[in-house]
């Protein structure tokens, strides 16, 4: 191993997270060649292979699993260097990994827009997980801040709320509960329901809210995808609990239509979140700041018109 090298490592690192070559070759910005030959050589290196290949399907060898832990630790080390020097140098030069959960990619990418005009130097890469799987990248130190719903418990984190996330029922602009005006919760026991999965923040807003008023609701669909929940809704498929994020555009185009359930919309918080085990870079701090001064600001302009709704920390 000791000729093998960071740049070796990083592909092997991404390979194995998406478990695809070409995936880790357009998010490298590299050609599925060059990251074959990366594989070939740090396997060489080894002396094992790393990765059993069945025509597209690639997935880590024994070998590979434990390398991959050596791997990550490594290029996390090495991370840690190079935001230890450009502390040193207090410039905002460098990339950035920021984690999102798939409902912040409805207005994080904008706000991203912004920031990066400000901040020219910095390169920033960012990575789509559920609830669950952005913990391991936190934990696994593959991103440098994430932004989430729902803090971590069970890990040491700095969290900070810096928007409302309210959660609303979401209908067929048909659907005869519309006419019915205000509802309270047991008006939807006839309808079913698509869902979120499980370890997404969303399922979990719903389950508590649910639960809190001792209802059971008829769930007849569970999706991974709030595209698709969306769809099906549409389609007059059933009812949902979403995030009034990722509906914007289909209200703008009374596509769907909010719900108006006694004790919605559930309002959450989105928060940025690092650990605390992790000293932040000149580019992770200047991000943090830029979220915690314009995330709230932003989100309010975008869909407030949509709800009536107090701002974050407001009493």
């Amino acid at each position: 191993m000791k000729n093998a090298t960071f740049r070796q490592l990083r592909v092997f690192s991404e390979v194995a997270r998406q478990l695809s070559f070409s995936k880790a070759a357009l998010a490298m910005h590299l050609t599925p060649p060059a990251v074959t030959m990366q594989i070939k050589e740090l396997e060489s290196h080894v002396g094992l292979p790393l990765f059993e290949r069945s025509g597209r399907q690639v997935a880590l060898t024994t070998a590979g699993e434990y390398m991959l832990v050596y791997a990550r630790k490594i290029l996390a080390t090495l991370k840690d260097a190079e935001d230890a020097a450009a502390r040193l140098q207090k410039l905002e030069i460098g990339t950035l990994t920021i984690g999102m959960v798939s409902t912040a990619k409805y207005f994080l990418p904008r706000l991203l827009a912004e920031f990066q005009r400000e901040h020219e130097g910095i390169e920033v890469r960012l990575i789509v997980g559920n609830r669950e799987q952005l913990l391991k990248m936190l934990q696994g130190n593959e991103v440098d801040i994430a932004i989430m719903g729902r803090p971590p418990k069970e890990m040491a984190t700095r969290a900070e709320p810096f928007a409302a996330h309210p959660h609303v029922f979401v209908a067929p602009v048909d659907h005869p509960l519309l006419k019915r005006g205000h509802l309270d919760v047991p008006a939807l026991q006839p309808y079913s329901f698509i869902v979120r999965e499980q370890g997404s923040g969303t399922r979990a807003a719903m389950e508590k809210f649910f639960g809190d008023a001792n209802f059971e609701p008829k769930v007849t669909m569970e999706m991974s995808s709030n595209e698709t929940i969306k769809q099906a809704v549409m389609a007059g498929m059933g009812l949902s609990f979403l995030s009034l994020h990722t509906i914007g555009l289909e209200l703008d185009n009374q596509l769907v239509a909010i719900l108006d359930v006694q004790g919605a919309p559930v309002v959450r918080a989105w928060n940025v979140v690092h650990t605390l085990s992790k000293l932040l870079s000149p580019p992770a701090e200047a991000f943090r700041y830029f979220i915690l001064e314009r995330g709230e600001v932003f989100l309010a302009e975008q869909y407030g018109r949509h709800i009536r709704m107090a701002p974050l920390g407001a009493n």
